[in-house]
């Protein structure tokens, strides 16, 4: 399963190093494990350390932007992962040692260092326009999928003669007569509404459907790894200019932001800085070092705030 929160490399662990009391967690014909034992030997090693600087950064990004991240956006990222993996999702779960409440407490967690990234960088004018040469606004299609060219052929002739009028209807018909797309050969072809960041869609599919109009279809047949389609385009917007799409472009830039280590970091040390971190225990005092002793001077691919 995709790991969600990716602020500290390593693994997530299910454990509380706040515990440090005489308490016996385990018992053995060897003697017992205490709570304090436990920790002791946890704080050495780099999984515990992890975990500790996983804590602490919850705190602070919770005291931040707590207030917003909510509950029904968690569920909403939650529900698409389920969505996802449908029948098999428990079964991943349990083989990524995840539940479904600590996986909506990771995906809190992710959103909340979305938050602060959003707040913290300052998306420039030429990031717009360098993200906006690649970008292609949401389209909508319908496809018909087959396995041999002279079949797709053959569909792109029975087309040419139709009216633009009757263009749907004629795509539909043919799409349940020939298409192997069993998922939406009985819907006429059609696919959900994608755009440039979409990473279902092979990209050879994805170039020759941006290239059409309204009501336009490929007038050859477009080869990919699953076979030759045939592409009617039910619905392109255009791309229209930087300005109707800055807050689209804004959002994408920022998702990049979420997977470059440089920018998490420059956050990351901002929002611990702010949120007044001391270590309490000396043997761990160094946990944050790389991010509290001074500001990172590597430059983010977004301006700092």
């Amino acid at each position: 399963m995709k790991k969600w929160f990716i602020a500290f490399a390593g693994l997530l662990l299910t454990v509380t190093l706040a515990g440090c009391g005489s308490q016996t967690v385990a018992t053995t014909n060897g003697g017992k494990i205490t709570e304090s034992a436990y920790y002791s030997s946890l704080k050495g090693t780099s999984s515990g350390k992890q975990v500790l600087q996983q804590m602490i950064l919850n705190k602070v990004l919770e005291k931040q932007y707590g207030s917003k991240v909510s509950k029904s956006a968690v569920n909403k990222q939650f529900n698409t992962y389920k969505s996802q993996y449908g029948s098999s999702f428990k079964s991943v779960l349990s083989q990524s040692g995840m539940t479904e409440s600590s996986l909506k407490t990771e995906i809190r967690s992710n959103l909340l260092l979305k938050e602060a990234v959003k707040d913290n960088v300052t998306v420039t004018d030429a990031q717009l326009k360098k993200q906006f040469k690649s970008y292609e606004p949401k389209v909508t299609v319908a496809h018909i999928l087959v396995s041999k060219k002279s079949t797709a052929q053959t569909i792109i002739k029975d087309l040419k003669g139709t009216k633009k009028s009757d263009l749907t209807s004629e795509f539909t018909k043919l799409a349940k007569k020939y298409s192997t797309d069993t998922a939406t050969k009985n819907k006429g072809g059609k696919l959900s509404a994608f755009d440039s960041t979409d990473t279902s869609l092979d990209s050879t599919f994805k170039k020759a459907a941006f290239k059409l109009s309204t009501d336009e279809y490929t007038a050859t047949p477009v080869k990919t790894q699953y076979g030759y389609h045939v592409i009617l385009m039910l619905k392109n917007p255009g791309k229209g200019t930087i300005k109707e799409h800055k807050a689209e472009l804004k959002k994408q830039i920022i998702d990049n932001d979420m997977n470059d280590s440089t920018v998490l970091h420059n956050v990351v040390a901002k929002v611990l800085k702010k949120g007044n971190v001391s270590i309490k225990d000396n043997d761990l005092k160094n946990i944050l070092s790389d991010y509290l002793s001074t500001s990172s001077s590597s430059k983010s691919s977004s301006s700092s705030k």
